[in-house]
């Protein structure tokens, strides 16, 4: 166990160092987030009225949870291609060493990623209302979505072969978060429609952190209980998905 923990440090550190050379693309999908925000609490708010805003941002974290996914499943999907992935099979190490290298460094990525969201929310006045202990109780379901997350965008990573098709992944990712509570209420979609975005993942876990922050909006009953067992159920049906896949890349 000792030598995976230090292997996955390790690989963690490989992904880091490369974040750290070129910083450009990872500062700018930390700001893409904030323009997003920007853009919508913009377009709609004037028309929803107030409090749009206090609205939307717990959706908005839960969107950048989200939107990691496309992230994680390129940088799989790349180093595959270049064989990257094959060399790290080939090396002396613990084959879970590599997922979990990938895991912990886009994890860390994406704390920041929030951290850098809540910062411009909270200096365009957004506030949590529910003291300190339930906000950290909000970031944590919504970091157990990105935990979860993560295992899908390494399995879609291991499974599309070529550009065209990680392209079509990432273009489903755009109705996917849309078709949610992370913008307005599902209740004033069409009832079809309404019943659709209300068991997406996202709405759970935005209208958990919304009740947890104190934030307008109306919250489904056990919220935050599907906002923990959809992240668990993910996890529990992607990861062995992942590794599996993993082990038999070169079979």
């Amino acid at each position: 166990m000792t030598a995976v923990l230090g292997e996955t440090w390790v690989l963690a550190q490989r992904e880091l160092t490369h974040w750290r050379q070129q910083p450009f693309g990872v500062i700018v999908n930390w700001l893409f987030t904030v323009m997003i925000a920007l853009m919508f609490g913009g377009l709609f708010g004037g028309a929803i009225g107030a409090g749009y805003f206090d609205y939307l941002m717990p959706g908005m974290f839960a969107l950048a949870m989200f939107f990691g996914v496309e992230a994680t499943m390129t940088a799989i999907s790349t180093d595959a291609a270049k064989g990257v992935t094959d060399r790290f099979r080939s090396l002396p190490i613990n084959s879970a060493s590599v997922v979990l290298g990938r895991c912990l460094a886009d994890l860390m990525n994406s704390a920041v990623g929030l951290a850098v969201l809540v910062g411009a929310a909270a200096a365009l006045g957004w506030r949590w209302h529910e003291g300190l202990a339930s906000a950290m109780a909000a970031f944590g379901l919504l970091l157990l979505l990105r935990f979860a997350l993560l295992w899908v965008g390494i399995f879609l990573g291991l499974v599309v072969k070529g550009p065209e098709s990680v392209t079509m992944v990432q273009i489903l990712v755009w109705p996917v978060g849309f078709l949610s509570g992370v913008f307005v209420d599902p209740e004033t979609m069409p009832a079809w429609l309404g019943a659709i975005a209300q068991w997406n993942p996202l709405s759970a876990t935005a209208a958990a952190a919304r009740d947890l922050f104190g934030n307008p909006g109306v919250v489904p009953d056990h919220a935050i209980l599907l906002a923990i067992a959809w992240p668990l159920l993910l996890t529990a049906i992607f990861l062995p998905l992942s590794v599996r896949r993993y082990r038999n890349l070169s079979r």
